[in-house]
């Protein structure tokens, strides 16, 4: 029997449009103590979110975080990727939620009623903190990547085809944290090419 103790869950990813890393999602139960200031994460500064993040670890009932990573998503395609990470955020909840609400226009498939919600991420809170959670996480992983490989800058520009970043392909070639499947990639791919 399906265990409806939690509420309803917010879920968002970040990470679909960069060349490199993994895609992420989170879904977030929220607490009767809602962190005042949560937003699309995109329209909140990087020191927003992390006291957002900070406030929502101590005050959700639930966070759970799912990753694709760059082998799935140049085999599953990103969409595909991006809802295998959904689905492995939902189950790292712990427990099944009573309803998912999912920022965008698909939603995976869970062991629970779904909907999507287009823009939810500014609008539901739910989705908000999802949002903030997946993006933080994200940027602390390409953080990390980038100490790995310097030469990138996936510090800066988090993994998105920036011209630093295209001009870096260009130079170093191909890393293995970069995603085969997008144009871009490829097209480095085959300028290393004899």
């Amino acid at each position: 029997m399906r265990d409806l103790s939690l509420p309803l869950a917010g879920v968002d990813e970040a990470g679909r449009g960069p060349l490199a890393g993994p895609v992420v999602a989170a879904a977030v139960v929220l607490g009767s103590t809602v962190p005042a200031g949560l937003a699309d994460s995109k329209q909140l500064s990087a020191a927003a979110r992390e006291r957002l993040l900070g406030a929502l670890e101590a005050s959700a009932l639930a966070i759970g975080i799912g990753l694709a990573d760059v082998a799935e998503i140049d085999r599953l395609n990103i969409l595909g990727a991006t809802l295998l990470a959904m689905q492995r955020a939902v189950a790292a909840l712990g427990r099944v939620p009573g309803q998912v609400l999912v920022d965008g226009n698909r939603c995976p498939l869970l062991p629970c009623p779904a909907r999507a919600v287009v823009g939810g991420d500014a609008i539901i809170p739910a989705i908000s903190a999802a949002s903030i959670v997946a993006k933080v996480t994200r940027d602390r992983l390409m953080d990390a990547l980038d100490l790995r490989y310097p030469a990138y800058g996936f510090a800066r520009h988090k993994g998105y085809p920036t011209r630093a970043h295209i001009e870096a392909l260009a130079r170093h070639g191909v890393s293995v944290e970069h995603r085969l499947s997008f144009a871009p990639v490829r097209r480095a791919l085959a300028a290393q090419q004899p």
